[in-house]
């Protein structure tokens, strides 16, 4: 999509970012793939080797460049954890592939970024809680199914109950929100719920999925809110993690709005916004 080009240079040329700001992932290594996704899965993408109904689930014609690519991009969310726990806040410019479960992909996912990423937490840095925090318009059902008997993340997912998927996994909190949700109705169940859980759960680390498929002018999401309701809700999210000392990454999620200024702005508000409350 555009906004992946378009987005970064936006931030570099309003001054928000420097060039060393952001980093270039390699490719994701196989054990930490495999450590989440099944081998199957994981040699079915390697070998393009989907079935007809597993390629048409995933919304994707299958290819090597098509897989590289969610391979590089889990890498930099994976890349990303690392450096929040360093600085407090890391984004990933794309990531947020919340449909894609441990042995199939759906809705335009083929590995769950933010899954694998958790994951490398919990083996190789000792964390105990992880909190994912899913504000996409659409259930992070990949996520859901992924940590369904894992104690130690706990998956908070606000959506929009008429919107993609049909069949919703069950998160450890499902917040589904009538169609037509406008910004006061939102932050609302926001402002109520998440402080409730940083109580609750007690995070070592958050993922946060800033989807701007929220917006009104999203195609493919069924919600109301403004550009500036967007906003709110990312600094909800990440005043919340910042007053309590819980580092955070950040991925993008989906934008669908016709217009590419719409997508790209309401992503940038979520950059400038990480910019002005952790640097």
């Amino acid at each position: 999509m555009a906004k992946y080009e378009v987005l970064p240079e936006q931030l570099l040329y309003e001054g928000t970012v420097t060039e060393a700001n952001f980093f270039t992932p390699a490719p994701a290594a196989e054990p930490l793939i495999v450590a989440t996704h099944t081998a199957q899965w994981w040699h079915k993408l390697q070998t393009l080797s989907l079935s007809p109904s597993e390629e048409r689930r995933t919304g994707f014609p299958l290819s090597a460049g098509l897989v590289a690519r969610e391979v590089t991009i889990l890498q930099g969310t994976v890349r990303a954890a690392d450096f929040a726990r360093q600085f407090g806040l890391a984004m990933n410019i794309a990531g947020g592939t919340h449909h894609a479960f441990t042995d199939r992909g759906e809705g335009f996912c083929l590995l769950n970024d933010v899954a694998v990423a958790a994951r490398y937490l919990l083996d190789h840095h000792g964390l105990t809680k992880i909190l994912i925090v899913d504000l996409d318009v659409h259930q992070g059902n990949g996520t859901a199914q992924i940590f369904a008997n894992e104690p130690r993340v706990f998956t908070f997912s606000m959506h929009g109950h008429h919107n993609y998927p049909l069949h919703k996994e069950q998160s450890d909190l499902d917040v589904p929100l009538p169609t037509g949700t406008d910004d006061t109705a939102y932050l609302a169940l926001l402002r109520h719920h998440l402080p409730r859980l940083m109580d609750q759960v007690q995070p070592q680390f958050v993922f946060f999925i800033a989807g701007v498929d929220v917006l009104a002018t999203d195609k493919l999401g069924k919600l109301a809110l403004t550009r500036a309701g967007c906003r709110t809700r990312d600094r909800e999210v990440l005043a919340t993690c910042r007053r309590h000392g819980v580092p955070v990454v950040v991925s993008m999620g989906g934008g669908y709005s016709p217009r590419l200024a719409d997508i790209v702005e309401a992503h940038a508000n979520t950059f400038r916004l990480g910019q002005e409350l952790f640097f």
